[in-house]
């Protein structure tokens, strides 16, 4: 089973809190978030995502830092029969996708508030449909880039996790971490990009909806970047290696 301590290991992900949570959000994280939260058993047990649903769902996709959570509310609306595992450290996003699972009846959502690897290391083995890593931090500064999310350590975690022919998203506003993402993603066996056309990467595909992140890069003048990747089947990736 993959290591699943991160206490020694650098942090991913930037500040934990923001403005002060209002009265109500307050409340709402208080009386939501543990019933919704993921808590992880002894180091040497894995957890069966399916498990963790009212309903056994018919898959499961995991969205990692998903900010104020729209994204990953308006996939869980659209798909009632898959469970969603969401990942956020951040409170103050946590407190927001919280209000949309109330106001919207959401049963099919489950919160890491913590560093996304630690719940990567305790899924079996092919146990995700779907990963989601939109808009992650760029970490610009040459001396953080060890900090990005996309890097061979991690691609190897969810390349394990992820079952065969299951789909990665990545997106980006940030042409450095284009070029970094699809660096490390081209030269992983187990990963094929989807894009056969410019068309391919530069259009928001119909299912995969706007965010008010990407609402303000837009305006900013900034270019998104929707990477679509697939794992390939374990075969395939065993010849790819031997090759």
């Amino acid at each position: 089973m993959a290591e699943r301590q991160t206490q020694k290991k650098r942090l991913l992900y930037g500040r934990r809190h923001g403005h002060r949570l209002r009265a109500s959000q307050q409340a709402r994280l208080e009386r939501l978030l543990p019933k919704l939260a993921i808590s992880l058993p002894d180091e040497n047990i894995e957890v069966d995502p399916k498990t963790l649903f009212p309903k056994t769902p018919d898959d499961v996709w995991f969205e990692i830092g998903f900010g104020g959570g729209e994204h990953l509310a308006w996939q869980a609306s659209k798909h009632s029969g898959i469970g969603f595992l969401g990942c956020e450290p951040f409170v103050n996003g946590i407190a927001r996708l919280l209000h949309q699972i109330e106001e919207d009846n959401l049963l099919n959502i489950r919160i890491f508030p913590d560093d996304a690897r630690v719940l990567l290391a305790a899924l079996p083995q092919a146990s995700l449909g779907r990963v989601f890593v939109l808009f992650p931090d760029p970490w610009p500064k040459r001396r953080h880039h060890k900090r990005r999310f996309v890097s061979v350590e991690n691609l190897d975690a969810l390349a394990r996790v992820m079952k065969d022919e299951a789909e990665l998203r990545i997106a980006t506003d940030d042409v450095d971490y284009l070029r970094w993402a699809l660096f490390h993603l081209l030269e992983h066996a187990a990963f094929i990009w989807e894009a056969e056309r410019p068309q391919g990467w530069s259009e928001r595909p119909a299912d995969w909806p706007a965010t008010r992140y990407e609402a303000k890069a837009e305006l900013e003048g900034k270019k998104v970047a929707y990477l679509r990747f697939r794992r390939c089947r374990r075969y395939a990736e065993k010849l790819a290696k031997r090759g």
